[in-house]
This record gives C-alpha cells, structure tokens and sequence, in this order.
C-alpha cells in the first residue's frame, strides 16, 4: 500500500513532539518500510526530519517554500475547501484546469493549485503568467444554489478571505486594501487579482458550476521579474514584507476564511453580514474615482458597497450610481488606484 506523503506530515506536524514508527503504521494502516521509505522521501524534498531510536520521528523543520500536493494537503484544517485538491508543476490556466473539474463531477471545493501558470487568465481577458516559486495561483469549484445574479458577490467574498490571510502572513505590519471588486493592493500597487467565472446548465437556466481563479504575487524579489506593462503598478508580499513567504500556508489561511465566509454569505445571499469587514479595507472610500462605463465615462466619489456587492458612486449631480461588477472598471481619478 503507497504511504500519502501528506499523511506522515499531518501526523508530524499534529504532534509536537516524537511520533513512534508504531503509532504512524497504526494510524496509516501501513508497513514500518513503507513509513520509512516516506519519511525518507519527505528529507530528498527538504525536510529535516529527526529519527532517534526509542522515540521515533520529530519534523523538526520545514522548508521555506516548498509548493506541493502534500505540503498544501498536510495543512489543511478546512471541511470542503480544497479536500480534492489537484497540483501541478507548470499548467496554463487554473481557471480551465478547474472548469475541466467542473465538467468531469469533480465535487463542490476541489482546488487547482500550480506553480508555473504560462496562459492565466485576468479580467476582461488580460493575460497573466508567473514564474516559479514566485506565486500563489489556484482555482476553486464551486457547486451552488443560488441564483445566478448573486454569483458576481462571491468575488468579493473571496477579496475579503484574500486579504485577511495576506495580512496575517506579513504579521501585521502592512495594510491591505480592497480595490473593488476584485483586487488587493498594498501601497497603493496591485499584489493579487481574482476572476470569477460561471457556467450554466443549458436546461434549467441554472449555475452548473462556479470557479473562482486567484493570483497573489508571493515571492518576486524585485519590480523587474514583472511583466514590462505592469512594473510600475506591481508589487509582491515579499518586496513588502522583505521576507520570503510560504505559499502553501498562505493558501490554507485564505481557505479557512474562505470557507468561513462563504458560508456566512450563504446565510443571507448577499453582502449584508460581510459588508463592515469588506468596507473597512476598500481602497478609496471616501475618495475620487473614475468610473469607466461603455456608456461614458465619469468621475464621482466612492460611498462604498451596498448589500448587493455594488460600488455606490456619487456623481457630481449629487445622485448615487450603483456600479455592476461585470459592467464597467473602476479606476482612482489619476492611476491605477
């Protein structure tokens, strides 16, 4: 029977201390060998991992950033939030990866994780690509029952899951802001942006699936490991922070709160219960924006969201515009924020 990498790192790192060879094959249902030749495998990936005679193994630490099926899945403490969960190398597109999920009855909470994405995909069809050992890009599947007019909602849900995490990884020390809907930024630069994506069952006119693609920029070392169009807009946990980050961690903290207010979301299916914490990081309430509608653009002042995820804008009319997600981008009044 092949021994789960991820198993033995959930029971080492559960421990706190010595796990004997015994309680690992009781626990696993697996041979002395078999967690032997694990545990060895877990030191060739660079962990360092003690075995002392009598008292059994001790992880004694980790690697720095080390991306992998049984690293995320040796963190997690979630219910359904990435519980199938698929990892690659190198993939195009996690979106696609994890709309193929959706169309093979993959369940609601499968996760598409990858550490090399060549042919990303951003809003309004923008391409976005990462290096290795850089960024955080995963996809989520979700199956739900609401109707579809409240799905545009889950983006911020998820902006909300995203910035609480990234701000517990920098421990504090740096603000992260909400640029409605759908991008987080610290110091005024973008460092994560998300695209939500529905699909329909042609029969009932209903959601068949919903995927939610997120792309955090972990561990560039500098402004030039950007794409030339985006360097002056662009940062990264690490250029902010100064340290380096570790992205499978980072991805169980956004899970966690993920799941949490999703399901808080589900509760009223809208903005309702949500709306303080999400308002209380927007980047720009108070302040000028630009609104840039097909109908014509316009400038007013961000009033913050309404219960539906709206941005309510107030024009120079005095009448307050309630501004669709899907319909239009929001720009500060002279950049990018």
């Amino acid at each position: 029977m092949k021994t789960d990498l991820s198993d033995i790192l959930t029971c080492l790192r559960s421990a706190g201390g010595y796990v004997s060879g015994q309680q690992l094959c009781e626990r696993l249902g697996v041979s002395r060998t078999a967690v032997w030749k694990a545990v060895n495998r877990l030191k060739e990936e660079g962990y360092r991992i003690e075995s002392v005679s009598r008292k059994g193994y001790l992880l004694v630490e980790s690697p720095e950033d080390v991306l992998s099926e049984s690293e995320i899945a040796s963190r997690l403490t979630t219910e359904w939030a990435g519980r199938k969960l698929y990892y690659y190398g190198e993939t195009g597109s996690t979106n696609n990866d994890a709309k193929r999920c959706g169309e093979e009855d993959d369940p609601h909470g499968t996760v598409v994780v990858a550490d090399i994405q060549n042919a990303g995909k951003g809003r309004r069809g923008r391409a976005w690509q990462t290096l290795s050992g850089t960024a955080l890009s995963f996809s989520i599947l979700l199956r739900p029952a609401f109707p579809a007019e409240r799905a545009s909602m889950i983006t911020l849900v998820m902006a909300l899951a995203v910035a609480e995490a990234v701000e517990e990884a920098m421990e504090g020390s740096i603000a992260v802001h909400i640029k409605w809907p759908n991008d987080l930024v610290i110091n005024r630069k973008k460092v994560c942006g998300m695209l939500t994506e529905m699909t329909m069952t042609p029969e009932l006119d209903e959601i068949q699936y919903l995927v939610v693609g997120v792309g955090i920029n972990v561990n560039n070392e500098s402004p030039q490991e950007f794409q030339e169009e985006i360097r002056q807009t662009a940062t990264s946990l690490r250029i902010e922070s100064g340290r380096r980050q570790n992205r499978a961690a980072l991805l169980q903290a956004v899970l966690c709160r993920f799941e949490k207010y999703y399901g808080t979301f589900l509760e009223t299916l809208d903005m309702s219960r949500l709306r303080e914490a999400y308002q209380a990081r927007l980047q720009g309430l108070g302040g000028e924006v630009r609104v840039l509608d097909p109908a014509g653009e316009y400038t007013g002042i961000s009033r913050g969201i309404n219960d539906r995820g709206e941005l309510v804008v107030e024009r120079g009319s005095g009448e307050c515009v309630a501004v669709y997600a899907g319909e239009v981008s929001v720009r500060g009044l002279y950049g990018y924020v």
